[in-house]
């Protein structure tokens, strides 16, 4: 699984913000384009993050887990549904030049094995790793940039992905989850339609 360059980085934000533009106008996905760059053809998962400007607050985030479509589609899926996170009201047309949109390109899913749960908390680094815990059918999933962005330690992190998951806060201690760490690479515009660059990560 390659790392993808700053120019396949550009297009896949730029499909983002034209497939979101035509979904809002036409209330259908558009039909995913040829593209000169191969790498976009691999499966991959991928989430959308739609971000106000300037004031960087969430306006939707969603996306694929599982590698289950190419990143052409994925992120024409992911950004499209963007626009309708259930935690918000639906992204109008108005508001196109008034969001930043990232993308975050996950890698494969690592599932994190211990001996005992507290064993976990040397396993995970806060700036590389996202988690996804599974218990049941329950679920939830942290990208790289959360705990950052939260100032999470790293049970904290665990603590708030129980929690996301529907779960109390120390299941990851009294119950026998399913954790997976995951890295990321994330490509975000610097204004509304403006240039894109690649955000690193660091505590």
């Amino acid at each position: 699984m390659m790392n993808l360059n700053l120019a396949e980085g550009r297009y896949l934000v730029k499909l983002a913000r034209d497939s979101i533009s035509y979904y809002l106008k036409n209330l259908v996905p558009p039909p995913a384009p040829k593209t000169k760059f191969p790498n976009l053809l691999e499966k991959r998962g991928v989430f959308c993050t739609l971000l106000t400007y300037p004031e960087n607050k969430l306006r939707g985030c969603i996306g694929l887990i599982a590698p289950e479509k190419s990143l052409i589609n994925a992120t024409i899926e992911a950004s499209c549904s963007a626009t309708q996170d259930p935690r918000f009201f639906p992204l109008e047309e108005s508001e196109l030049n008034k969001i930043i949109i990232e993308l975050t390109i996950l890698s494969e899913m690592q599932r994190i094995l211990v001996y005992e749960p507290r064993d976990y908390l040397k396993e995970i680094k806060i700036g590389k790793d996202g988690l996804y815990l599974k218990y049941h059918y329950n679920s939830g999933i942290f990208l790289p940039q959360v705990p950052i962005e939260q100032r999470w330690d790293v049970k904290t992190y665990l603590s708030e992905l129980c929690l996301k998951a529907g779960l109390t806060e120390d299941s990851w201690i009294t119950k026998p989850v399913q954790l997976y760490k995951f890295q990321a690479q994330i490509f975000s515009e610097a204004e509304p339609n403006g240039e894109v660059f690649e955000r690193k990560l660091s505590i």
